[in-house]
C-alpha cells in the first residue's frame, strides 16, 4: 500500500514516533553505537567527541555515537531513532557546521544540555595551498573549501591541547546535568587534560628536529596539528575526503613533491586511497596512512591516544625527524 504525505514530517514528529515504536515493540536501539550503562544519556556526534564523553563521563554515563564505527562523519544522515536519541539526550556533544543533519536535530529538538565544541575551541581558517603553507590562507591552492560550512577548519581534535579544552567543557556540562557526580566529572576531565597535555609534549618533542617540514595528505584535516608543531600540510583535497582534485592540482602537487623531496603521500582509513597512491607512484614517493580520527573501525583495538601516537610515528618517519 502506498501512502503519500502532503508535507514532510518534522524532526520532532519522527522522534516521537520512533520513541513510541521502541517502547511498544521492545525494538533493539540502533540510534548509533552505544557504550556504557550509566543513567546519564550522552549523545556525541562523532568519534573524538564520543571518546571525550566516555573518558569524562565514566560509569555514570551511557554514550551514543551518532556516527557508527568505520563510517565517514561529514555526510551523516540521521535516522528517526537517532533524532529521538538527540531529543532524549541529557547532554548533547557536537561540533556545529561539520554535520548539518546533527545541527538541524539539535536546533529543533533542543536537548537539555549542549556542548558545542567550537564554542570552547574557536575554529580557524587553514589553507591547503600548493606552496606548502598550512596555516592561515595566503591565497594559494585551487580554491578548495575545507571549512565547516564556511566557518573554519573543524578538525580541532587533532591538536591535543584544543581537545583538552573541550574535555574540560564537557566536564562542566556533565556536572551541571548531574550535580550529584559533579566532582567525579571534573576530576576525570582534569585527568584527561593531563593526558592530552602529555601527548602534546610527545608531539612537540618528536617533531622538534626534522630534515623536512612539509607533508602531503589526501584530506586537508591536519591544519591545527601542523600549526601547533611547526610543520606544513599540503592537502590534495579539502575537508571532504571524497572530493576529487583537478588535473591542474595534481600537476602542481607532482612538481612540488619532486622539487622539495617529499618522501611520503598520506592517505586515510575511511576514504579511498587511490588518488594518494597514484600521486605517490607518479613521483616515486611512498604512500602511508595518516589518520584524521574522524572514526575508528574497531574501538577494541585502538583509541584516540593510540591512533595519535601512530600518526606521530608516521610523521617522524616521513619528515626524517631525529
Amino acid at each position: 500500500m502506498n501512502i503519500r504525505r502532503a508535507a514532510p514530517v518534522s524532526f520532532t514528529a519522527l522522534a516521537a514516533v520512533s520513541a513510541l515504536l521502541l517502547t511498544a515493540c521492545g525494538a533493539k536501539d540502533d540510534a548509533g553505537s552505544t557504550t556504557g550503562s550509566g543513567s546519564v544519556r550522552v549523545v556525541a556526534a562523532f568519534y573524538p567527541l564520543k571518546f571525550v564523553a566516555q573518558q569524562v563521563g565514566g560509569p555514570e554515563v551511557r554514550v551514543t555515537n551518532l556516527t557508527k564505527p568505520g563510517a565517514e562523519p561529514h555526510e551523516l544522515e540521521l535516522q528517526p531513532k537517532q533524532v529521538a536519541a538527540v531529543a532524549d539526550a541529557d547532554v548533547m556533544v557536537y561540533l556545529k557546521g561539520l554535520q548539518p543533519a546533527v545541527d538541524k536535530a539539535v536546533h529543533l529538538e533542543k536537548p537539555d544540555h549542549v556542548v558545542e565544541a567550537s564554542e570552547l575551541s574557536p575554529l580557524e581558517e587553514h589553507g591547503d595551498e600548493v606552496d606548502g603553507h598550512s596555516g592561515h590562507d595566503h591565497g594559494g591552492g585551487d580554491g578548495h573549501d575545507h571549512s565547516a560550512e564556511g566557518g573554519g577548519d573543524p578538525h580541532i581534535w587533532l591538536d591535543p591541547t584544543r581537545l583538552a579544552t573541550v574535555a574540560v567543557g564537557v566536564g562542566e556540562t556533565l556536572a551541571e546535568a548531574d550535580p550529584a557526580h559533579a566532582a567525579d566529572y571534573r576530576a576525570r576531565a582534569a585527568d584527561l587534560k593531563t593526558q592530552l597535555d602529555g601527548l602534546d609534549n610527545e608531539f612537540r618533542t618528536g617533531l622538534a628536529s626534522c630534515e623536512r617540514h612539509e607533508f602531503v595528505t589526501s584530506h586537508a584535516a591536519f591544519g591545527y596539528l601542523a600549526e601547533r608543531y611547526g610543520i606544513d600540510e599540503i592537502g590534495v583535497t579539502g575537508v571532504n575526503p571524497d572530493s576529487e582534485p583537478s588535473p591542474a592540482r595534481i600537476a602542481d602537487l607532482q612538481k612540488l613533491v619532486k622539487d622539495r623531496g617529499v618522501t611520503t603521500v598520506f592517505f586515510e582509513t575511511l576514504a579511498s586511497p587511490k588518488t594518494a597512491e597514484a600521486l605517490a607512484r607518479d613521483t616515486g614517493a611512498t604512500a602511508a596512512v595518516l589518520d584524521p580520527l574522524e572514526g575508528i573501525k574497531d574501538e577494541s583495538k585502538a583509541d584516540y591516544f593510540s591512533v595519535m601516537r601512530a600518526n606521530l610515528d608516521a610523521l617522524r618517519k616521513a619528515l626524517g625527524c631525529q
